[in-house]
């Protein structure tokens, strides 16, 4: 199923990446798609819990910054960390099975 997905390094989990339109793939290989997707779709709370995790860490560490510097990009870092959880909610609202996904990266 790994050829039907892209590992996404900002994301930190594998997104739909189909290399033909949807209708193309037979009824096994489709069934076999979404359910690797819906595996994935399922760790995505992990993983936003896990980037929470780490917003937390962050936030402690900049109530306790002094330099403005440092503070500017734990501000930075957090931002950056929570558009990545905004995405991954994203994916997990919106594409709820393959098929409609299949549109967005063509």
């Amino acid at each position: 199923m790994d050829q039907h997905f892209l590992f996404n390094s900002r994301l930190g989990i594998p997104l739909p990446a189909l290399k033909e339109h949807w209708e193309e793939y037979d009824l096994d290989t489709q069934h076999a798609i979404l359910l690797h997707w819906e595996k994935i779709r399922g760790s995505i709370p992990d993983r936003i819990a896990e980037l929470e995790k780490t917003i937390n860490i962050k936030q402690a560490q900049l109530s306790n910054e002094s330099n403005f510097i440092r503070s500017c990009e734990l501000n930075s870092e957090i931002a950056e960390l929570a558009s990545v959880i905004n995405d991954l909610w994203l994916w997990y609202r919106t594409h709820q099975d393959i098929a409609s996904t299949e549109k967005l990266h063509r």
